[in-house]
């Protein structure tokens, strides 16, 4: 594809195709990415798009390296320019300078010739598919305007016309030339999958019955142990088996310092062994991997379109029809106007050429594939195009509090009961710590720091922000809110309520607990405010946006966290349900809200936001329900995704106002007689590489906890 009418024309007629619910083509990043009901017939879509000139090819994994594709287009290009520019300069000379006679025509007719029919080979071979459709691109306008001042110089060469060799082998130099420089800037737009790409492991050592031995990545399966070495990238998925050591996850989470590892823990493809050797087994493979998860993320926000490069694509999508129109006026009006033939070439040619829906064509994607691009390295993940849309309108931030602002690791804060201290502690903890919940976690501690031994329970229910109930021994455990106790008829919570108030005071975490139909006791646990938390809530608020915690904890705990890093707004004791019904609320007033969170509770809040900002270290579920995935639990990174976005919007803007503009007053100028084909020919590649350049800039963003943020 060479310019964003190609991209329109394939994404009607994938369109078309039975089956097909949606399709979407990206110029820059040359894919297409095509949603089925059903099973997708890709056999069909090849053949379809084979029809109007182009081809298909599936990439096995749905990844490819963008950049080294680019960078062979570029070392093509550049072998057509060097030729053409040795063969147009001394014509241009001749053309300049020599005398104007017939033998100084014809030799640089011969120059010249080399350079329309093989450094220019690329634009008729296209152009001439199009035609054979019924169709017409960029390339149409390219080859009609050098082909015209070839034949036309040719024609005249009898006569002692004349003529325009020059002109023809400039426009393809110069052309060619922008296309060189088009597709260096589009490998470095597209160059964040490929330094993704980089980091995977190209082999691994398995450990098998006769002892070690190396393999490709691709022939490791779930379940083979692997071995891994001090300074050496681990080549998958895994958890470690026996050994310890330090990896380097910088790569996943953006953190220097590297994060200790023993039996047990889990460890990700594509990080880097410090210390020790590790053998680990291997849990997700190939395309199952966290570092392939991400490349998708990358690849899919990167391939989807912006909502405001559909006014572009109406305009391309007739714009090489209107041009020809407007060429074969200009031509009649010039020639017939009493100027002559010679003119109505030149000036035609001129129109031909100036006229490029190369810009509007890139002027979305490339910013797209940039500022995805840039955020990945940042560690935001951003899943949709229309993402950089939406972030621009947010008015209201909301934010979960456990594991958000808050470290989620909950620590013993005391407890208190009136049943024997360790029957109280194994039948509580051994709930709790089935649940899997950061409270639940922190009872366990409790139980560990009094040598309690915990057992099994079965019938266990979570009930999401409200506690959780299971059989434990033979008893029916119950620990959570005084709610919860009641509705699961427990007696004797108004004796704990002391206690509970008090707790609550401190602004700890405080339940009750008991078994039996009586409530026993009453456990506290605290959760450690983050300190990037403040610097979060102030750079929203430096970026005018209001924000509200939003939490399943109670008044005094959630006020006292939201006192201490500037949040004034709070809703407490929010269920799952309630946090996505007051998210509709502030909708329903007017206002565009952003929810940031991490936990299953926050999947429906996330859903229902105007954009869901999830912790990629917070469960599945969260991270598949947010429009932007943060991969670490930095809540700083909230207003750095806002920014971004924002900076890349308006990187597009700027991109399609620009190439709007060139448009609607190159072409004018050109048809008055006022631009030479050669000038065109400049104006018309430098247009298309300023688009590509200006996305660029969007590499050199820095979060405002670095340096000076960065401006468009």
């Amino acid at each position: 594809m060479t310019c964003a009418t190609c991209a329109v024309r394939i994404e009607r007629v994938l369109g078309r195709q039975d089956g097909v619910e949606a399709a979407s083509v990206n110029l820059a990043g040359a894919s297409a990415s095509v949603r089925f009901d059903g099973e997708p017939d890709l056999g069909r879509l090849t053949d379809a798009v084979a029809k109007i000139g182009y081809g298909i090819s599936v990439h096995e994994g749905g990844t490819r390296d963008v950049t080294e594709m680019y960078s062979e287009e570029e070392r093509s290009q550049w072998r057509r320019f060097w030729v053409a520019v040795v063969l147009t300069a001394p014509a241009m000379l001749l053309h300049l300078l020599g005398p104007h006679v017939l033998w100084n025509s014809i030799v640089q007719g011969i120059l010249v010739t080399p350079v329309v029919f093989w450094s220019g080979a690329q634009y008729h071979r296209r152009a001439w598919r199009q035609v054979r459709t019924g169709a017409a691109n960029m390339d149409t306008l390219i080859s009609l305007g050098s082909l015209a001042a070839y034949f036309y110089s040719v024609a005249v060469l009898s006569s002692h016309g004349t003529v325009y060799f020059e002109t023809a082998g400039m426009i393809i130099t110069l052309i060619t030339l922008g296309k060189a420089f088009e597709a260096r800037a589009k490998g470095r737009a597209s160059s964040a999958v490929h330094r993704l790409l980089e980091l995977a492991a190209t082999e691994a050592t398995v450990v098998t019955s006769s002892g070690e031995r190396k393999v490709l990545i691709d022939q490791v399966v779930p379940g083979d142990v692997l071995v891994v070495g001090p300074g050496e990238r681990i080549p998958t998925d895994g958890v470690v088996q026996s050994g310890s050591s330090t990896v380097d996850e910088s790569m996943l989470t953006g953190e220097p310092l590297p994060v200790s590892k023993e039996s047990g823990d889990e460890v990700v493809g594509a990080t880097v062994n410090q210390a020790g050797r590790l053998t680990f087994v291997a849990t997700r493979v190939g395309s199952e991997t966290t570092l392939a998860s991400i490349v998708r993320l990358v690849e899919t926000a990167q391939n989807s379109k912006a909502p405001i490069q559909r006014l572009a694509d109406v305009y391309s999508a007739r714009f090489v029809a209107v041009v020809l129109l407007i060429t074969l006026g200009v031509f009649g009006y010039w020639l017939f106007t009493g100027e002559g033939i010679e003119t109505a070439v030149r000036i035609a040619v001129s129109v031909l050429i100036i006229a490029c829906p190369c810009a509007l064509g890139l002027a979305t994607p490339t910013a797209v594939m940039v500022g995805s691009g840039r955020g990945a390295e940042l560690g935001i993940l951003f899943k949709q195009a229309e993402v950089f849309e939406r972030a621009k309108e947010i008015h209201t931030v909301l934010f979960d509090k456990t594991g958000t602002l808050t470290t989620g690791a909950m620590a013993p804060q005391g407890f208190e009961t009136d049943a024997d201290t360790v029957e109280f502690l194994r039948l509580v903890g051994s709930l709790e710590v089935a649940s899997g919940h950061p409270v639940g976690m922190a009872v366990g501690l409790a139980a560990d720091e009094n040598g309690v031994v915990l057992t099994e329970p079965s019938d266990l229910k979570s009930i999401t922000g409200l506690g959780v109930v299971g059989n434990v021994d033979g008893h029916h455990v119950v620990a959570g809110t005084p709610e919860l106790v009641r509705e699961r008829g427990l007696s004797g919570d108004e004796r704990w309520a002391d206690e509970l108030t008090e707790g609550r005071r401190r602004g700890h975490t405080t339940f009750l607990a008991g078994w039996d139909g009586e409530v026993r006791g009453v456990i506290e646990v605290a959760d450690s405010v983050r300190p990037e938390s403040a610097q979060a809530v102030s750079r929203l608020a430096e970026l005018g946006l209001k924000t509200e915690l939003v939490t399943g904890d109670n008044e005094e705990t959630a006020h006292l966290v939201a006192d201490e890093i500037g949040i004034s707004a709070v809703y407490a004791e929010a269920t799952p349900e309630s946090k996505a019904k007051h998210v509709g609320q502030l909708q329903e007033q007017g206002k565009v809200v952003a929810f940031f969170g991490d936990g299953v509770n926050d999947a429906p809040a996330l859903t229902q936001a105007d954009l869901g900002l999830a912790v990629g270290s917070g469960t599945g579920v969260a991270v598949e329900a947010g429009d932007i995935v943060l991969l670490r639990d930095d809540p700083r990174l909230a207003p750095v995704a806002v920014e971004l976005a924002t900076a890349t919007l308006s990187t597009i803007r700027g991109n399609l106002v620009w190439a709007f503009l060139y448009n609607t007053i190159a072409i004018p100028i050109a048809a008055v007689g006022l631009l030479n084909p050669t000038i065109a020919a400049a104006a018309m590649a430098f247009s298309s590489v300023s688009v590509v350049l200006n996305a660029l800039r969007l590499r050199r963003f820095q979060p405002f906890y670095e340096s000076a943020p960065y401006r468009v």
